[in-house]
């Protein structure tokens, strides 16, 4: 996504900045991309002029920009990416980047849509169906719910046990036919298609069964925890294959 353009690292934002932006999340998405060009510069797009990060919320004609709550991001690679697999579960693992390349991967494409209004439709994402990472791990009795944490060191997220294991949630290892980038929340991202997409925890680092569910950073914040979109992006149709 970010077609065109040099992916940015987001930077920390407030949440009346983020729903500040509704209307032009929702402009973003429905202007040309004259008209985006025209916002960028009234908000100042270039990121040492812009410190309030709404540029790195905006929709642009070739999809959507990205931000983060963090002020920086160390990069993962191949040889430094670890994910951790613990909390109420029988066989906690630790995962290489290469060991889940090698697990049996899923596609699917969905539209993504944010929070905030604007849609990106029909967005292919590979990876791993989290409920396999989840059978191999051995999930016990008392567990209900899977808390995520990523390594920005400050994003957290979470989902019932049973909302973790439909077929439509992956850990993803590529998006649009690539290896994630690192400003797409790569080289591992959670990507929980039937949601809002900031359900969807970039640079994913840790997944802990738990007996509840933990509100994440932006539930905290008074979000949903319970974050679906709705039937168009498979809420009530899971997929079976």
């Amino acid at each position: 996504m970010n077609s065109g353009q040099p992916e940015q690292e987001g930077r920390p934002i407030g949440r009346r900045v983020l729903l500040g932006t509704l209307g032009l999340g929702a402009l973003g998405v429905a202007a040309a991309p004259t008209l985006q060009r025209g916002l960028e510069s009234f908000l100042g797009s270039a990121a040492d002029k812009d410190p309030t990060g709404l540029t790195g919320l905006l929709p642009n004609g070739g999809g959507f920009r990205y931000y983060s709550v963090a002020a920086s991001v160390p990069k993962k690679n191949a040889t430094t990416y670890r994910l951790t697999v613990d909390g109420l579960v029988d066989r906690p693992r630790t995962y290489t980047l290469p060991e889940l390349r090698a697990l049996p991967q899923t596609r699917l494409v969905r539209d993504v849509q944010c929070v905030t209004g604007w849609r990106v439709p029909d967005t292919p994402f590979e990876g791993v169906r989290l409920s396999a990472l989840l059978d191999a791990a051995g999930v016990r009795p008392t567990a209900r719910a899977i808390r995520f944490t990523c390594f920005d060191g400050t994003y957290s997220e979470s989902l019932t046990l049973d909302q973790a294991r439909r077929a439509d949630v992956l850990v993803a290892l590529r998006m649009r036919d690539e290896d994630l980038s690192h400003a797409h929340g790569g080289p591992v991202r959670l990507y929980v298609a039937p949601m809002y997409f900031y359900k969807s925890a970039k640079w994913l680092s840790g997944i802990t069964v738990t007996e509840d569910v933990r509100p994440g950073y932006w539930e905290e914040r008074g979000y949903d925890i319970d974050a679906w979109v709705g039937r168009s992006n498979g809420r009530d149709d899971e997929p079976t294959s």
